[in-house]
């Protein structure tokens, strides 16, 4: 909600896509989404991406929904994990997504009470590779009751361990921040970006080979981005027709993204033979 004079308020909506990557890897995979964001680094290994936050303004889609579907959007495209993080008035929480495995997710309510399965903690530290001692009972610490401790808490001490992974969120941004807040912390960051899909797109196709030419050129052509491409269309329709059958316009704009991105993949590459 937001107060009298139009301000954000700490009940609005807030959410964080943390990748572990550097910007220059994650932003043309952040473009695909077509969702406005700001880009910044996180640290050495993070970049972190600042939605708008259309889809939930709008009340079409709860915040969780839609970022666990932007977070397996891009992470079943790339080489390297994504965190999604948020919270509303009565919940926070995060999921992460890693490859074409299940995205793996915890929440608390706004006093801090524990809702998921302990299980998700450790499959959690063993997909970051996170320490299976000292790391997962700091972890499993934030499944247990804690009454000093709300939903916002719990979401910094998960940070608090995940920084011992190189993650440096930048100071303003994080949970009990509403969106407008966030990306006005986010657009003053060093080195932040607006990830733009139609200017980025069209300086693609204006010179293809300098795409290729750079580190992303196996993805983009040849028998990598053949396999790649085909693995996303074969996620992306069973994802499609599942967010259709529970109604969920994000996992439904995950799945279509994922078909189109792969079809368009396909299609690049058999294009670029002929060249």
């Amino acid at each position: 909600m937001s107060t009298a004079s139009g301000e954000p308020s700490a009940q609005d909506p807030g959410a964080l896509l943390l990748c572990r990557a550097h910007p220059a890897s994650v932003g043309p995979a952040a473009r695909l989404l077509h969702e406005r964001m700001l880009l910044a680094g996180a640290g050495p290994e993070w970049s972190v991406l600042v939605p708008e936050g259309g889809p939930w303004r709008h009340g079409a889609e709860p915040v969780d929904r839609v970022l666990t579907g932007w977070a397996a959007a891009l992470a079943v495209g790339t080489p390297w994990p994504v965190l999604a993080l948020w919270w509303d008035a009565d919940r926070s929480g995060c999921t992460l997504a890693s490859g074409f495995r299940r995205p793996v997710g915890y929440e608390w309510l706004a006093d801090g009470t524990p809702v998921g399965e302990d299980e998700a903690m450790r499959t959690f530290a063993a997909r970051l590779g996170l320490d299976p001692v000292l790391d997962v009972q700091d972890l499993e610490h934030l499944t247990k009751p804690d009454p000093g401790a709300d939903g916002h808490a719990r979401v910094r001490a998960l940070l608090a361990v995940l920084a011992r992974t190189g993650m440096v969120v930048p100071a303003g941004l994080g949970p009990g921040v509403p969106v407008d807040r966030l990306r006005e912390v986010a657009r003053v960051l060093p080195g932040a970006e607006q990830t733009e899909w139609d200017r980025r797109s069209a300086a693609v196709r204006a010179e293809p080979g300098t795409a290729e030419d750079g580190v992303l050129g196996p993805w983009l052509r040849g028998t990598r981005a053949r396999v790649l491409a085909s693995a996303e269309v074969g996620a992306g329709l069973p994802l499609t027709v599942w967010g259709v059958r529970r109604r969920s316009a994000g996992w439904i704009a995950a799945g279509a993204l994922l078909t189109l991105h792969g079809a368009l993949g396909l299609a690049y590459d058999r294009l670029r033979a002929f060249d």
